[in-house]
């Protein structure tokens, strides 16, 4: 059986050669020819005919699906600002260097996560509205719209990383190119829940604005938003704030 040499040549198609400059999650890229840069990216075994394991290089657009996987976590903690590109690198098993041959720079990883956190929202709604179509929505649904709406509420409870990228996203939103793809994704989302549920835009606001306040309730770990509601009186009521003279809330206020 032949050995495997050490060093293959590359055309560079999957992994190709770079040499960083600058700072080390914004990278200047430019080619080097050398294909060991990018050592440190493992490709997946696999046995050959004699059941030795062999290694299976990995196609840069399956490594490019994982990475932003696992932008999409990371990010949820710790925000465009606060993730290093190496923290997501090591997630995939992969070097800094090869994730910088893929995304520009860390802001472009990011954008990928965001992206991808609208694509599942909107798959979220179109597989409700089918399901209603096809009366497989809960019965307590009457309308598209509310199937939806219920679809999303069940994808915060049960993907929470969805849930803060978005908070994320909102909270990038200084940076002028992430402002743009968020303000361009949400108008999205708002025209495709428009046409799979025909709801008038009146309603559709109404929509949005409770989606927006799911969002809040969902990151606070409680069911909902009001005055009156039990998480709210119990607060108040740990800290003896309830039924104080509105003087003494002001002091405690300033």
């Amino acid at each position: 059986m032949s050995r495997r040499p050490s060093k293959a040549p590359t055309s560079g198609a999957d992994e190709p050669a770079i040499a960083l400059t600058g700072d080390a999650d914004e990278p200047t890229i430019a080619p080097t020819g050398d294909a060991d840069v990018f050592a440190s990216a493992p490709e997946s075994p696999r046995a050959d005919a004699s059941g030795v394991a062999a290694r299976r290089r990995v196609p840069a657009a399956e490594r490019r699906e994982a990475l932003i996987s696992a932008a999409v976590h990371e990010f949820a903690a710790g925000g465009l600002h606060g993730t290093p590109v190496d923290r997501i690198a090591r997630r995939v098993g992969v070097a800094q260097p090869y994730v910088f041959s893929l995304f520009a720079g860390k802001r472009d990883l990011f954008l990928a996560a965001v992206e991808h956190g609208f694509d599942r929202f909107a798959e979220a709604f179109r597989d409700a509205a089918a399901d209603f179509c096809a009366g497989r929505a809960p019965e307590d649904c009457e309308d598209v719209l509310m199937a939806m709406g219920r679809a999303y509420k069940q994808l915060l409870s049960t993907d929470r990383d969805y849930l803060m990228l978005q908070h994320q996203a909102y909270a990038a939103c200084d940076d002028e190119l992430v402002r743009a793809r968020v303000r361009r994704r949400s108008a999205e989302l708002m025209a495709l829940a428009g046409d799979l549920s025909g709801a008038e835009s009146e309603r559709l606001d109404d929509f949005f604005r409770h989606g927006m306040a799911l969002n809040v309730a969902a990151a606070m770990g409680v069911a909902e938003l009001s005055a009156g509601c039990e998480w709210v009186q119990a607060e108040l009521s740990a800290h003896a704030l309830v039924g104080e003279p509105a003087e003494r809330l002001e002091r405690r206020s300033e």
